[in-house]
């Protein structure tokens, strides 16, 4: 919402995998896209600048775990949240752990999973919950690999001429949320209002930087180191 702030009316809600098939059909002209999405593709441009990041922990990407990680053999995971499970894939291999993935269909069976992946609204449901696992943030086991941010989203803009009004209009809808970020945080009603400040205000920072830039980067070596490629480099706009 921070990043969206005074285009309500033309704004498209859907998940992270139907934003990319949209925007790959033509039928937007720019997507909050996941990182993994992104860098398969050679097909878009990135926003400078802005984008949903985390140092350390993020909160909204887990693995929720009932017995130790080396024994994973099968995950679980919710199958709209493509760049979680890829940095889920990176982290887990970094450890030499290869399990099998699995969709998790219907989500609410996962406080049955030994291994599940949790990304979005259903990691901090699952998170606010009684619930007898224990809890890998992903964000946090990035951090503790590279001593870098992870960015989960960056605005991709399809490639085309003339969309120098839209870049600026997304700049402005992201300085805009900064600077109403606590009335955001106070008029939205999900959890606490101390959780939204954290999560809002100190979790997820909304910029791209050098660090940033540079986890990206890395992101995409350790796909391909992984076999989880092909990815392409990302192009910056300003």
């Amino acid at each position: 919402m921070p990043l969206t702030r005074g285009l309500d009316a033309e704004i498209v809600y859907a998940t992270p995998a139907e934003l990319e098939e949209m925007l790959a059909r033509g039928e937007l002209d720019a997507a909050l896209l996941g990182v993994a999405e992104l860098l398969r593709s050679d097909a878009y441009d990135v926003l400078d600048g802005v984008g949903i990041a985390a140092l350390g922990e993020v909160k909204s990407a887990v693995l929720a775990h009932r017995r130790p990680i080396a024994e994973a053999g099968t995950v679980f995971y919710e199958p709209h949240a493509p760049t979680s499970l890829a940095l889920l894939k990176v982290l887990l291999a970094e450890r030499g752990l290869h399990p099998e993935f699995v969709p998790l269909e219907p989500y609410g069976r996962a406080q049955e999973k030994d291994f599940v992946l949790l990304a979005g609204a259903a990691a901090l449901d699952f998170l606010f919950a009684p619930h007898e696992h224990d809890i890998l943030d992903l964000g946090a086991e990035w951090y503790e690999l590279t001593r870098l941010p992870f960015v989960f989203a960056v605005w991709a803009l399809r490639r085309c001429p003339g969309n120098t009004e839209l870049r600026h209009r997304l700049r402005a809808a992201k300085d805009f949320g900064m600077e109403t970020l606590d009335q955001i945080i106070r008029t939205r009603s999900e959890y606490s209002a101390e959780f939204r400040k954290d999560y809002l205000g100190w979790h997820i920072h909304y910029y791209l930087g050098t660090d940033e830039k540079r986890a990206i980067a890395r992101f995409a070596q350790l796909l391909e180191k992984h076999g989880l490629g092909p990815v392409h480099e990302a192009r910056f706009v300003t």
